[in-house]
């Protein structure tokens, strides 16, 4: 993989994290397969590549990578509001997120107390997705820009829902941080929307 795929993979696992974020919202479901490799994508230490973060499968990706494609095509047919929404809303925050090395100390500390409690209950547990909701909660929603999820009020004021939508963004912010370290910028998603579309439809197709 060249650095651009790099890039799209981390900018997908973005794009995924904020299509199931509005899946919940809406309809109050998420598969289990697709939580556990964006929950896994938190505890993964040293990966030889950015693939391997997501389970080293890009159909781990499929709808993130959808979901990136339509807002790059800029087709307002297509279009993914809500998830192209809280995607730009991620990079925000993890930009917000780089300069609080405090915040950056805290998340490190916790999150091998969450692998603990994987390895025990097994990634999608709800006291893992609880504790990874809870660490969101203690440390990104505490920052100034604050990411309003729209959806049903009756999903959304479920507490197992509202976790695993916090434990969500707390994947996509780790996968927007993960692309700022790959070279990513955001100006990258209007100057080279054509080249990153090319090598993007590939990936899509698998």
């Amino acid at each position: 993989m060249n650095q651009m795929q790099e890039q799209l993979v981390a900018l997908g696992g973005v794009f995924q994290a904020a299509v199931l974020v509005d899946r919940i919202a809406r309809t109050g479901q998420a598969s289990e397969a697709d939580l556990g490799c964006l929950l896994g994508s938190l505890l993964v230490r040293d990966p030889k590549d950015t693939l391997e973060v997501f389970g080293g499968d890009d159909l781990n990706l499929k709808d993130g990578y959808r979901a990136l494609a339509s807002a790059l095509e800029r087709d307002p047919a297509s279009l993914q509001r809500e998830p192209l929404r809280y995607a730009l809303s991620m990079l925000g925050l993890e930009r917000q997120l780089a300069k609080r090395g405090d915040m950056l100390d805290t998340i490190g500390k916790r999150l091998p107390q969450i692998q603990s409690q994987a390895d025990h209950f097994g990634l999608v547990h709800e006291n893992v997705i609880a504790s990874c909701g809870a660490l969101y909660q203690d440390t990104l929603s505490t920052l100034r820009q604050r990411i309003q999820v729209h959806g049903d009020m009756r999903n959304l004021q479920q507490p197992n829902n509202a976790s695993k939508i916090r434990a969500l963004l707390l994947a996509g912010i780790r996968a927007a941080r993960l692309w700022r370290q790959l070279g990513g910028h955001r100006w990258q998603l209007v100057i080279s929307r054509r080249k990153l579309l090319k090598k993007l439809y590939p990936m899509l197709r698998g």
